[in-house]
């Protein structure tokens, strides 16, 4: 017989025994990144489904139906189908309608950040759900989930990173907490203790100090506040030649601008590690025919067919870049997923600055600071800010995070 602490930390055991000697309608994991939240939810969605299809035969339902979802569906293949597969040596399809069968049970998937699923949602009967990345959801979806969820004796699972504290999952789900019809256990990294302690330690070395900290390794619910990049040091980031770097290869942010500057920044990376800043381009009341398009031009000829990650608020713009033989896309333009990524490198000592190629950067920087009650920053100034997170989140979106930070790999 497997000894279950080769298996499960002792936090995962206490949901485990907590689930299978109680009666719940939802439970909630919560807590710091890396704690084995979704792994342990997918066991106990397996369990489920189990459970249901044995239910389903007692009461002669054919085909009882099932909600997994996350915040797309392209994160319900990542996060969950894909571990699965691993996990269970399964391979998994979905079809026409974004669902499989698995165990006689028809699991129905969805993307709960999206709107537009409210409707096929309210046509259902769901004998239980597994919602994956919670905070992400929009809130009517969410709640719709759960409000389907009738049939039979149906359980709803939830894991989630910490937002806000004013967060509604946060108010309106986890302080109502009661250990009979909601339950929720909170995770720390320390939770996890099949992860190593150079790990561990590389892990909180390189997480940025702050709302990234609270959140991604004590697992707390707390508000943004103060400067976003709190970790930039001038002396520390900024570098005065580029002599001795070879870069293998050259990105673009590009951030629209007429009544305030419009910006393009040229990042050089020498490997899947660093990045540098080496120059940026600011401008007020320039148009994009006359200035915008011929400086990017004039960066193809200097840096070869680079990517330009283009802001996508001005389509008709990117367009003309794209007529004009330009490598140009929209940017991955997610909000504290790319201030993340740029605070981590930043932390790290992964990004520097060149000083004779910026402009506005440190006007910028120094003064970029969180909004109130909000995971986002206070839109003033914040041009070059925005075409450097165009472009780092864009680029790193595009190659395994987990591989980004040498030697964190667990």
């Amino acid at each position: 017989m497997t000894d279950l602490s080769q298996l499960y930390t002792k936090k995962q055991q206490e949901v485990l025994r907590f689930y299978y000697n109680n009666d719940f309608s939802i439970l909630i994991l919560h807590g710091a990144k890396r704690t084995g939240k979704t792994v342990l939810d997918i066991d106990l969605f397996v369990s489920e489904l189990r459970k249901i299809r044995k239910e389903a035969d007692r009461m002669r339902v054919i085909s009882p139906q099932y909600i997994l979802a996350g915040a797309s569906l392209g994160s319900v293949r990542r996060n969950i189908i894909n571990e699965l597969e691993n996990r269970y040596g399964i391979t998994i399809k979905l079809n026409i309608e974004n669902a499989f069968y698995l165990f006689g049970v028809k699991v129905c998937c969805f993307g709960h950040d999206d709107i537009g699923c409210l409707g096929i949602i309210r046509g259902m009967t769901a004998w239980g759900a597994f919602i994956n990345e919670a905070t992400m959801a929009n809130r009517e979806v969410f709640d719709e989930i759960v409000s389907r969820c009738s049939a039979g004796n149906a359980k709803i699972l939830v894991d989630t990173n910490p937002g806000d504290p004013l967060h509604w999952l946060k108010v309106n789900y986890i302080d109502k907490a009661d250990r009979k019809k909601i339950v929720d256990f909170s995770f720390k990294l320390e939770d996890n203790t099949f992860l190593t302690k150079r790990y561990i330690e590389n892990i909180k070395a390189t997480t940025p100090t702050g709302v990234f900290y609270d959140r991604n390794i004590k697992g707390l619910w707390v508000t943004p506040d103060g400067v976003v990049y709190v970790d930039y040091n001038h002396d520390k980031h900024v570098i005065n030649s580029l002599q001795g770097f070879n870069f293998e290869k050259y990105v673009a942010g590009v951030d629209w601008g007429y009544e305030h500057n419009g910006v393009i920044v040229i990042l050089g990376i020498p490997d899947n590690i660093e990045l540098f800043l080496i120059k940026e381009i600011s401008r007020k009341h320039e148009d994009v025919d006359s200035f915008w398009l011929p400086i990017a031009l004039k960066i193809k000829e200097l840096f070869g067919d680079i990517i330009f990650y283009c802001d996508s608020a001005r389509p008709e713009y990117v367009e003309k870049f794209i007529n004009a033989g330009l490598n140009a896309c929209n940017a991955n333009k997610a909000v504290l997923e790319g201030i993340t990524d740029v605070a981590t490198l930043i932390k790290s000592n992964r990004f520097f600055v060149y000083s004779k190629g910026i402009a506005n950067f440190e006007k910028e920087i120094y003064s970029y600071v969180w909004a109130d009650g909000k995971d986002e920053p206070v839109k003033k100034n914040d041009d070059t800010m925005d075409g450097l997170r165009y472009a780092i989140h864009s680029e790193l979106s595009d190659f395994d995070k987990a591989m980004a930070i040498e030697g964190l790999e667990a």
